[in-house]
């Protein structure tokens, strides 16, 4: 009879205050062997504290970690073997080389990946002599995350990996992250892109002031709506919430920048009684879309706020 592997990480009661400032507050976590799990939320939700207490770089004020069966404080040598970490803001020497900076990464390592597989596996084979000064962003960025990879880690840490990329890097870091987790190994990611998560996690969780107000799956998170799609329209003038508020169909409604988002069960039953409903009231559309609600959508729904408030 075969048993399930044992979690990558369980913390409990994790708190860590600054101040009046409560940055993780009684945090519950557990990411299972071979998963991608997302944290998400807006800046200041407590999600780089939380991933910097589980890499071993911040004593938490209390709560307990386990990070692949072993603790902080008395099996670090053990634990910094197995893990691999991409910071937020990586700041590499910028005098190195490419391949001096893997290289140098590499020897901090008993076992793990040669330079020139690194260099290979993140597409940077063209830039090998480059000094890091002269790198891209998109370049720099997948070169701190082949830094992580260095020692060929069981469980590889990712804050908000694909900040500020463009589209064509953001894609070959996914790529890259997709065959990290096709291999068998367990990612922990920060992002506040919810494409990213949903496209990567199989597993999410959604942090606000230092808490995880819910988790799951992203299509679970979302099926929790209940109310699978949004409407998003703009008219001369405006129309009030009491007039949206009286249409079937129609659940949850904000604004922002000027337009209505309306969460709809059925776009059938609700996009002709929202049509209806403005014409009585003598109210111009200018404009409308429809998308299927998306996990920011559930974000907004539990906490009031989007993702990417500050």
């Amino acid at each position: 009879m075969s048993t399930a592997p044992a979690p990558a990480i369980v913390c409990r009661g994790l708190k860590k205050y600054y101040a009046d400032v409560k940055a993780v507050d009684g945090l519950d976590l557990e990411v299972r062997a071979g998963e991608c799990f997302g944290l998400l939320g807006p800046n200041g939700a407590g999600k780089t504290t939380t991933i910097e207490i589980l890499e071993g770089l911040t004593k938490p004020d209390a709560g307990d970690v386990v990070v692949l069966g072993r603790r902080w404080g008395s099996q670090e040598r053990e634990l910094r073997e197995k893990l691999g970490v991409s910071l937020q803001e990586s700041r590499l020497t910028e005098k190195l080389t490419v391949y001096e900076t893997l290289s140098l990464f590499r020897s901090f390592y008993v076992r793990g990946r040669s330079p020139e597989q690194l260099l290979e596996d993140l597409s940077l084979e063209e830039k090998r002599d480059a000094r890091v000064g002269k790198l891209s962003g998109g370049q720099r960025q997948r070169l701190a995350v082949a830094c992580a990879l260095a020692g060929d880690p069981e469980l590889l840490f990712l804050d908000e990996p694909t900040t500020g990329l463009d589209p064509q890097s953001r894609l070959q870091l996914w790529e890259r992250i997709a065959a990290y987790k096709a291999a068998g190994r367990t990612v922990l990611l920060t992002t506040h892109y919810m494409e990213e998560a949903e496209r990567l996690c199989d597993r999410v969780a959604v942090v606000d002031h230092g808490r995880i107000i819910a988790q799951g799956s992203p299509a679970e998170l979302i099926a929790g709506l209940r109310a699978p799609h949004i409407i998003e329209f703009a008219t001369e003038p405006a129309v009030d919430d009491a007039l949206l508020a009286a249409i079937p169909g129609i659940g949850d409604r904000r604004q922002r920048d000027g337009r209505w988002l309306l969460a709809a069960g059925s776009l059938a039953q609700a996009v002709p009684a929202l049509l209806e409903a403005l014409e009585g009231a003598e109210a111009r559309l200018v404009s409308l879309s429809t998308h299927r609600a998306t996990l920011e959508d559930v974000f907004i729904s539990l906490t009031g706020r989007e993702l990417r408030d500050e």
